[in-house]
């Protein structure tokens, strides 16, 4: 079976792969960003066979490897890209394209206004008005970003696996970090996303989505509704694909 889209999806640490017809995914893979070269990439596609390919990347020189293998096929989401959502934004250019794909995919499957919040290396905040445009976001430093400074910039604390601490008053060292992790973090998600409502014009509903490797484990612990959709980055990129009737290979 030939599927219509590859997406790619390249993050600081893990590129994620999609193979996908126009209405889902079907299937998926990773790979280390770090490693990313032609011959990596064409053995990642081993048995995948598809009729054009969609890209987002915040590591510009891992590109290069996909447009060797893939060529003319490749679409790379750019602020010019028709994505059936506008943008109000002083310097478009200057947007992640990975916060674009996680903005059409909020627009179009989950509904407007809308925050798409993005734990990955960073956490990103992307808003989507009521009128369907890319109007701002927040970032952050990710949380695993975070622990791991403490790690790296002190003599004495120890790296720290991510679990959920048992209770606020840490009575380890390990156990302390944890509750600084979870807790403070969660605070941290509360209080942006409070500050960004306040901001935006009165409505019924601002739908909140997550994504990224932390955010089933963050958003666990919280009230808040919060919609948690694992796959968000590349159904935004699957919904490009449908808008722009890239060409066959």
């Amino acid at each position: 079976m030939i599927a219509d889209y590859l997406l790619i999806d390249v993050g600081n640490g893990r590129t994620k792969l999609g193979l996908a017809s126009q209405d889902g995914l079907l299937d998926r893979r990773d790979c280390a960003t770090r490693e990313l070269t032609p011959a990596l990439v064409e053995e990642v596609l081993t048995g995948w066979k598809f009729r054009s390919a969609v890209l987002c990347s915040v590591v510009p020189a891992a590109v290069a490897a996909f447009r060797a293998v893939l060529g003319e096929s490749l679409l790379e989401l750019q602020h010019e890209t028709q994505m059936g959502i506008g943008i109000r934004y002083p310097n478009p250019k200057s947007i992640g394209p990975d916060r674009l794909a996680n903005a059409v995919a909020l627009a179009h499957l989950h509904g407007a206004p809308g925050i798409v919040i993005d734990f990955g290396t960073a956490v990103t905040f992307d808003i989507i008005s009521a009128d369907q445009h890319y109007i701002g976001g927040v970032i952050a430093p990710g949380l695993r970003l975070m622990t791991d400074y403490l790690h790296e910039r002190t003599a004495l604390l120890p790296q720290v696996e991510l679990a959920e601490p048992t209770a606020a008053i840490g009575q380890s060292t390990i156990g302390a970090i944890q509750a600084g992790a979870a807790i403070g973090y969660r605070g941290m998600i509360r209080g942006i996303l409070e500050a960004l409502r306040k901001e935006l014009p009165p409505s019924d509903k601002v739908h909140v989505v997550a994504t990224g490797g932390d955010a089933g484990w963050i958003i666990s612990g919280m009230e808040e509704r919060i919609t948690v959709d694992p796959d968000l980055t590349l159904h935004g990129l699957r919904l490009v694909g449908n808008l722009n009737a890239l060409s066959h290979v």
